[in-house]
């Protein structure tokens, strides 16, 4: 592997750039984004005047959990010998949604309330979270939570790709048990396995990104291992059109469309990494095509940022947006707990 700090680094800052370059414009079509912004669309990070930084969303406040759970079970594991993953960032979870409702879905988990994560003010923020995740994880009641085999829901919402990307970072040697760990992880909350499947595969492809390889080896070297998975035919579906439309010399405007509008998980991950494979060498370019588009423009621009930003490293991403995104110095704090980890 490379020099893994700035990659690392670049993965949590970049995917928190994304999600606050695409957030004001969440809910708005293209020409919307246009009438607002001019005729290339949203290009800088919004600045909120009583924060004085560019506001990330709840994308961003659960990606920040995932490695916290992470690092929690990477401690237990090399103190205890307790391997507990999928445990470990469902009781970070269960901390994001404290910081959200101001309790935790059952009194046995308020032995988490010492967390050092809780040292952000910024992650108590409420950003429109989604409600599915909330219902999920309030219905997560004396350890018992949502599994691969005992789905909690039927949800197949992108919520559960756009965290996944941490997985990826600490699996980096093991790409397939990057891809099952971030399935389950997924479950937790979303039951249908076009969510969790892709889930895996945003795992799979930073663990083959961080191993180094070119970024149009890794999403191939991804799907090999998505194609192996059973149900896995409409997530392979998405980034089969996506890898398409990325060579088919079609403008980005017509392309993204029909990929689809990215609620649901498959969409979010086809047009983030269409995006990506579009400008593989501009990390600017690249959330900015994932955020000027009709659908869901913060949690493509989020993935998308991701992905460059853990392919380019911390050093190809404009310091002016990491100095004005939130939370930039929490993303540093965890890309480097979890590059600790896994030294």
């Amino acid at each position: 592997m490379k020099d893994s700090k700035p990659y690392f680094r670049g993965c949590l800052l970049g995917g928190a750039i994304g999600d606050a370059l695409g957030y004001p414009v969440e809910f708005l079509t293209l020409e919307e984004i246009k009438k607002v912004y001019g005729k290339d669309g949203i290009k800088i990070l919004q600045i909120n005047e009583a924060s004085g930084k560019a506001l990330i969303s709840d994308d961003t406040q659960m990606t920040v959990f995932t490695a916290d759970g992470l690092v929690w079970a990477d401690k237990k594991a090399k103190t205890k010998g307790i391997y507990g993953y999928v445990p470990c960032v469902f009781y970070a979870y269960q901390k994001w949604y404290f910081t959200q409702t101001g309790h935790f879905a059952d009194k046995k988990y308020e032995f988490l309330r010492d967390g050092e994560v809780f040292h952000w003010e910024e992650l108590f923020a409420r950003r429109t979270p989604g409600e599915s995740i909330l219902e999920a994880l309030a219905g997560s009641i004396n350890g018992k939570y949502g599994t691969i085999k005992n789905r909690i829901n039927n949800s197949k919402g992108y919520g559960a790709v756009v965290r996944s990307a941490p997985i990826g970072m600490y699996f980096f040697r093991d790409p397939k048990m990057a891809f099952k760990i971030s399935c389950e992880v997924a479950a937790l909350t979303h039951g249908h396995s076009d969510a969790f499947l892709s889930a895996g595969y945003l795992a799979c492809l930073m663990a083959y990104v961080f191993e180094g390889l070119p970024l149009e080896e890794a999403v191939a070297a991804a799907r090999a291992v998505l194609k192996k998975q059973k149900n896995s035919e409409v997530v392979e579906s998405a980034l089969e059109k996506a890898v398409f439309l990325a060579s088919s010399g079609i403008d980005s405007e017509e392309a993204l469309p029909r990929i689809g509008e990215g609620w649901v998980a498959e969409e979010a991950l086809a047009m983030a990494v269409y995006c990506a494979l579009m400008h593989p060498n501009d990390f600017e370019k690249g959330i900015a095509m994932a955020a000027n588009q009709n659908g869901n423009s913060n949690g493509a621009a989020a993935i998308c940022g991701s992905i460059l930003g853990g392919y380019l490293g911390s050093l190809e991403i404009p310091y002016e947006w990491i100095k004005n995104v939130e939370l930039s110095d929490l993303m540093l704090h965890g890309a480097d707990k979890l590059l600790e980890a896994v030294k």
